[in-house]
């Protein structure tokens, strides 16, 4: 290998990764791009109806989040893309894309088909996903596993929002 070609081969790893780093982000953005679809045929029509509890925050905190947990996320899947021995990495991987799934499907409970009571058995999985993933990716990579800590607190804030709601509208 010549001296061009040594350094070369550096910068298409690193190419490549940061192609992968953005890749992973733009999958969770997409997610939440998805949702923000499903959602925006409720958020002016039905959800104001419902009766919602003192603590709700306002409509506009929640796309402010969502965007930071899903550069959070993607960036801890990629860490453990990154880090994982293909072996290593293919169930922490297939645990990520199972809360992601969850994810969009509570979405698709709450604002699409409106329905509090659905979203609310989603999200009840939906955190044992997320906490199982957690696990999953400490084993890999610490810093994923943290990464995933404030999409946790947050769901579990959700699932109270969605059950105070479920209860307030039944």
């Amino acid at each position: 290998m010549t001296g061009k070609q040594a350094r070369e081969a550096p910068r298409s790893v690193v190419a490549r990764r940061l192609a992968a780093l953005a890749g992973f982000v733009a999958g969770c953005l997409a997610v939440g791009w998805l949702g923000g679809l499903v959602t925006e045929t409720s958020i002016d029509t039905w959800y104001p109806t419902l009766e919602k509890p003192s603590w709700t925050p306002p409509n506009l905190a929640f796309p402010a989040v969502w965007t930071i947990l899903y550069v959070l996320m993607g960036v801890a899947a990629w860490l453990v893309w990154r880090d994982g021995a293909p072996g290593r990495r293919l169930r922490p991987l297939g645990l990520f894309v199972l809360q992601l799934l969850l994810n969009a499907v509570w979405t698709s409970f709450f604002f699409g088909l409106r329905s509090p009571g659905l979203a609310l058995l989603d999200i009840a999985l939906l955190l044992a996903a997320i906490l199982a993933t957690i696990l999953a990716f400490r084993r890999v990579n610490r810093i994923a596993a943290w990464l995933l800590l404030p999409y946790l607190c947050w769901t579990g804030y959700a699932a109270a929002l969605t059950f105070a709601i479920w209860r307030m509208n039944s």
